[in-house]
């Protein structure tokens, strides 16, 4: 029925159209229907000052409970913003990448996802559950609740809040020993103490000069015993959004008129996505994605999500409702050629899989290989177990929408998703420092 639907929508846009029947408007008019519009060539300036400070922050393992792990960690500048695995490896863990190895703390139990263009007032939530949510202008929903300081200043500063406060990924554990042989402080308080760890960050970070001086610098009006940690994750939201802001895709030279931007089999993966294919449904408007949540029938891959483990309830584990259980937030496609592995646990490292897993999420399921995932600590959750109510969550949508492709249709869509990449964000390894306030070692 939604295909039927979608082939209607597409006849009456060519109606629409009518004398500019060629090829190119009849894409292009396919896109309109779906909300996609060329996002901006650059996001909204934040002061340069600001950039900096969060610059450094962004590197500075001093942001974990053992000093020894950063933001780039998982969100490497050479590695796509990513960091090329299937599931991080957190605290305890040596190394930078796919030859990052396993410590104590093993994998968590989600892929890190990239950056991109993440400082746009089109996004409505962060991390593949939408555990943080809102705008500035309205409101923010995160696991902190009240405790969340005022003065949160975008959505993507309010998801920078929280990394730093899980065991896993930055923070570490009780009676840990951090890098420069000292207890780790802020693995002791509890899990819900939100406060306390933010405190202790800035009362870390405010015992170094430079840290005094490029905070002074990128808040001049605020005195330094009323910086809080939303002053530092301002300044990270603020580095994310201006330096991995990467749109200049030739698929949006195409949108703004030029016609010899695209290859003709990206320009026939693009009628095949917005057309037959239904990709569009749950990938549309200016960053192709619906921002809603959608159970595939994602392998269940890695150590699982605390109390669920081995599984991961994604979405339903926020909201309670056991019908968004498996449901994970439809990812961006900018740049999505670069940020291989894929799904919410990276369970895939080819195009040509990820789109066979569209096309039939049953099939793939029941013959996934978790060979084809990327790094230490995978295990596929055991079929027969779980293979009943994954099935049974897979979005109607998808199930209705996605016909069979053959290998010259999935080839067409590799074409299309390619054109989706800005070529500067291939190698962005320049943005790498020397080193860092602390003085603590840079991941290379």
């Amino acid at each position: 029925m939604m295909r039927w639907l979608l082939v209607g929508v597409t006849i009456a846009a060519l109606l629409l159209l009518g004398a500019c029947s060629s090829t190119e408007a009849d894409v292009r008019g396919l896109a309109a229907e779906h909300g996609v519009v060329p996002l901006g060539i650059s996001p909204e300036a934040a002061p340069q000052a600001q950039v900096d400070l969060g610059r450094n922050l962004f590197f500075d393992p001093e942001l974990s409970g053992n000093r020894n792990i950063s933001c780039a960690t998982c969100h490497h500048p050479s590695l796509a913003t990513g960091d090329g695995l299937s599931l991080s490896i957190g605290q305890g863990g040596i190394g930078v990448g796919p030859d990052r190895i396993t410590g104590d703390g093993g994998v968590v139990p989600r892929n890190a996802p990239d950056l991109f263009n993440r400082g746009g007032s089109e996004w409505t939530s962060m991390f593949w559950d939408g555990r943080v949510a809102g705008s500035a202008e309205e409101g923010f929903s995160t696991p902190a609740g009240d405790d969340l300081p005022e003065g949160v200043t975008s959505l993507l500063a309010a998801q920078a809040m929280f990394p730093v406060e899980a065991h896993g990924e930055m923070r570490g554990n009780p009676e840990d020993i951090d890098a420069r042989g000292a207890p780790n402080e802020l693995a002791m308080f509890t899990d819900d103490d939100f406060t306390s760890v933010w405190d202790g960050l800035m009362a870390r970070l405010l015992a170094l000069p430079e840290y005094v001086r490029l905070f002074a610098d990128a808040y001049p009006q605020v005195a330094m015993t009323d910086l809080g940690f939303e002053h530092a994750a301002n300044a990270i939201g603020a580095f994310e959004a201006t330096t991995f802001h990467f749109t200049d895709s030739p698929w949006r030279s195409y949108l703004m008129g030029d016609d010899a931007a695209l290859s003709d089999e990206a320009e026939r993966g693009a009628r095949l996505f917005f057309g037959d294919a239904g990709c569009a449904i749950c990938h549309n408007g200016p960053l192709l994605s619906d921002q809603q949540f959608h159970s595939l029938a994602a392998p269940q891959i890695g150590p699982g999500k605390d109390d669920e483990a081995p599984e991961d309830h994604g979405r339903g584990r926020e909201t309670g409702a056991a019908e968004e259980w498996y449901a994970f937030r439809t990812p961006s496609l900018l740049n999505v050629a670069l940020t291989s592995p894929w799904f919410h646990d990276g369970a895939y490292s080819t195009l040509q899989a990820v789109i066979r897993h569209h096309a039939d999420p049953l099939e793939a399921l029941g013959t996934y290989d978790v060979s084809q995932a990327i790094g230490p600590g995978l295990l596929f959750v055991d079929r027969a177990r779980y293979l009943e109510p994954l099935a049974a969550s897979v979005d109607p949508r998808l199930a209705s929408a996605v016909p069979a492709l053959d290998d010259d249709q999935i080839g067409l869509l590799i074409a299309f998703l390619e054109s989706l990449s800005d070529a500067a964000a291939v190698d962005l390894g320049h943005l790498v420092p020397d080193e860092v306030p602390s003085g603590l070692t840079v991941d290379r």
